[in-house]
């Protein structure tokens, strides 16, 4: 692959970056990117996220700071659940993560409290961000940036829906949002793995690679921003394209839910139409057999028709009131199954009124 010399002037998109930062900064929020380094083990995330934590500082101006899953994630939560509930598995440690996570982040935009003992795994991450210098120097400083933060979370990442889930935090705080996949044949991985001093299980590794999910920009907009790098051969950290990736991260934060009013809109609207002509084709059959129990109770001819009319104009003002939503409040939480059993009654009464003359 194609990477940028070391001594290489720095790419005039960052410097127009930084400057729009600065220029677009709130009143003390920080301008903060989430990039996610994902790949099998041992196919060189972790090198290549301190490489990038060291590097991103001193080239295009950024702050850094690294959140390393293996740090994070205690041990035991990887080993078989006990009969005693005190051991997490590694689902809840990760949502706890996650949690922890966005506590962080929330006092790094709005000077929010940092969470505290009773966050579970707190302590453990609270470690890793003083390393890292997240946490603020003093009590009530917010320890916001002072330059655009890039946060490099460092994972296997293997599943779509672990990505996304940090990726909903950046929509759900305008952050800058990207991947850096790290492609590499399991082979390489295996005997990289057996060089480590505490190696991952052969048989994790070979499981994971046949599950894995790579980024897939087609069926997914949300992981638009993503690089899949091949790393059988070491990686720079001064690659142009994970540079220029960072930086348009940082450019283009995600919108809280904004991309999707339309598509919320429509899905309402196919809902409401479905209600209707579920309530519709029952109030059908309603009046289908009011008439028949009509008939069968003598009402005359003529007054079979203007029973007809007053049953399906009763009909009609119902499935109004559905298309409005003014729906009328009876035990049913369904606006259909609600108006359908009002209906029933109210055409009960009509018929009684004719059957009764």
């Amino acid at each position: 692959m194609r990477t940028a010399p070391a001594e290489a002037a720095e790419p005039a998109a960052l410097a127009a970056a930084e400057q729009r930062q600065r220029q677009r900064r709130g009143s003390g929020g920080a301008r903060v990117a989430l990039c996610l380094l994902c790949g099998l083990p041992a196919a060189g995330k972790s090198s290549l996220a301190r490489a990038l934590s060291r590097r991103l500082p001193q080239r295009p101006g950024w702050a850094c700071a690294l959140l390393a899953y293996d740090e994070l994630i205690p041990p035991e939560a990887f080993r078989p659940r006990e009969p005693s509930p005190l051991l997490a598995g590694w689902k809840q440690s990760r949502r706890e993560l996650l949690q922890c996570l966005e506590g962080l982040l929330r006092a790094l935009l709005t000077g929010a409290p940092l969470p505290g003992p009773a966050q579970p795994g707190w302590q453990r991450f609270q470690g890793c961000c003083r390393r890292e210098g997240l946490l603020p120097a003093a009590e009530g400083d917010a320890g916001a940036a002072s330059r655009p933060l890039v946060l490099l979370l460092d994972d296997n990442f293997y599943y779509q829906s672990m990505r996304y889930e940090v990726y909903q935090l950046a929509r759900k705080y305008s952050l800058g949002f990207c991947q850096l996949f790290l492609e590499c044949p399991v082979e390489c991985c295996l005997q990289r793995n057996r060089l480590r001093s505490d190696p991952v299980p052969e048989q994790t590794i070979q499981l994971m690679a046949r599950k894995i999910e790579m980024p897939d920009l087609r069926k997914n907009t949300w992981e638009q921003h993503s690089l899949i790098l091949s790393s059988s051969d070491c990686i720079s950290e001064d690659d142009e394209q994970i540079m220029n990736l960072l930086a348009t991260a940082l450019e283009n934060p995600e919108r809280p839910n904004e991309e999707d009013t339309e598509q919320k809109e429509a899905a309402r609207a196919i809902c409401a139409a479905s209600a209707v002509h579920r309530a519709d084709q029952a109030c059908r059959r309603v009046i289908s057999e009011a008439m028949q129990d009509a008939k069968g109770k003598s009402v005359l001819p003529s007054e079979m028709k203007s029973l007809a009319e007053e049953l399906n104009k009763l009909k009609a003002e119902f499935l109004e009131d559905l298309r409005q939503g003014k729906t009328v409040k009876t035990q049913y939480s369904d606006p259909a199954t609600s108006v359908i059993s009002s209906f029933q009654h109210e055409a009960i009464n009509v018929v009684n009124k004719y059957i009764l003359k």
